[in-house]
């Protein structure tokens, strides 16, 4: 069977909103993938400043938001159609929306973005809420990018995604494992936008910056580092672990990108090391907008040499919309009432058919 969906994320670290019009193909059992087209749209500043407050809103602004933002999304993909000259040519949407609560032990996450509203304004199926199932079922709800690592990138041994905040997927005991590392861009991000800068390009900042050691050495004794996988990180979380200590010091943003940068090449690595992997060389897979932080994959190399692991960094598009294809896969299971969450994964019950389907064309 060949399938056409518009998949779409928006991550933690709010750089914008990717939308991938892919093919997938599954043939016997094995999948294959082709990015037709791909788009990131930036947020404006009332969208953007929605987003990063959306949690400390009452609950009769945060609904309206949550119809806002589905309309805003369903208005993209509608310029994305036209743009694209697409109209007809795509079966349905994968949505996974903007997450802005998650307390997996409470059973709670929530991804904004109303899929009806979604579906309404396209005409389109769409499928959201991606992460509940698991969730409901005593799962993490995150990462849920590992069945695509699982069906679409099976031949690397690592598969490592560096966005807002950086996750990594690995063999273990013939079955996949995934957590969450580290935060990530999100901080990256937010330290270069005190030079005026909406990201620190190749990780030149950092670059030119010097190793703060004890900071360094604040950071890699986060309580959230010792605790057992599966484990994951809200957005929240996430700042936490690194925000308030580098806020406390009158460090240069320059010195804090470089410490921060290693923080996350010493993490990735130790979540590396934990899962020998038995080869001459092994492979590790880098996507999200950190494989194009040179800087970043520079220590990457050198902090996973000793462990003989090899990273790769794929073709631009993949490294940038690797996420969206991966909602694509999602949905498409999701259309075929196949797992598309692995509780190997997260940590639930049982593996689950994520999302909810709204069907907007009637």
């Amino acid at each position: 069977m060949i399938y056409k969906v518009i998949g779409l994320m928006s991550g933690s670290s709010l750089d914008g909103l990717d939308i991938a019009c892919v093919q997938l193909e599954e043939v016997r059992g094995k999948w294959n993938y082709e990015i037709l087209n791909a788009d990131c749209i930036p947020y404006n500043d009332k969208m953007l400043s929605d987003l990063q407050h959306a949690t400390g809103i009452n609950v009769s602004d945060f609904l309206r938001l949550n119809t806002r933002y589905g309309k805003y999304l369903g208005e993209r993909i509608n310029d994305f159609i036209a743009a694209h000259e697409l109209k007809h040519k795509v079966h349905f949407i994968a949505s996974h929306g903007h997450t802005v609560f998650h307390e997996p032990h409470n059973a709670i996450t929530c991804q904004i973005g109303d899929g009806a509203s979604i579906a309404a304004v396209t005409g389109l199926p769409v499928i959201s809420d991606l992460r509940a199932m698991d969730v409901a079922l005593g799962g993490q709800g995150a990462p849920i990018v590992p069945i695509g690592d699982k069906l679409l990138f099976g031949e690397y041994d690592f598969l490592l995604n560096i966005g807002g905040i950086a996750n990594i997927t690995v063999p273990h005991q013939g079955s996949l494992l995934a957590y969450d590392i580290c935060p990530a861009n999100q901080i990256l991000n937010g330290l270069a936008h005190r030079e005026g800068k909406t990201m620190d390009e190749n990780g030149d900042m950092a670059a030119s910056g010097y190793l703060l050691a004890d900071v360094l050495d604040e950071l890699n004794d986060s309580g959230y580092y010792h605790l057992p996988s599966p484990k994951s990180l809200s957005n929240e979380e996430a700042r936490d672990i690194v925000f308030p200590k580098l806020l406390m010091t009158s460090h240069t943003t320059y010195d804090l990108l470089n410490t921060v940068t290693r923080h996350i090449a010493e993490q990735v690595a130790n979540a590396v090391r934990q899962h020998p992997h038995g080869k001459a060389e092994a492979t590790l897979l880098a996507t999200g907008g950190g494989a194009f932080n040179s800087f970043l994959i520079m220590l990457l190399e050198q902090e996973l040499a000793p462990l003989k692991v090899k990273v790769v960094v794929p073709d631009a598009n993949v490294v940038k919309y690797k996420e969206a294809l991966v909602m694509a896969l999602i949905g498409t299971l999701r259309w075929r009432e196949e797992v598309n969450v692995l509780s190997s994964v997260t940590g639930a019950k049982r593996d689950s058919v994520g999302g909810a389907l709204w069907l907007g064309n009637g």
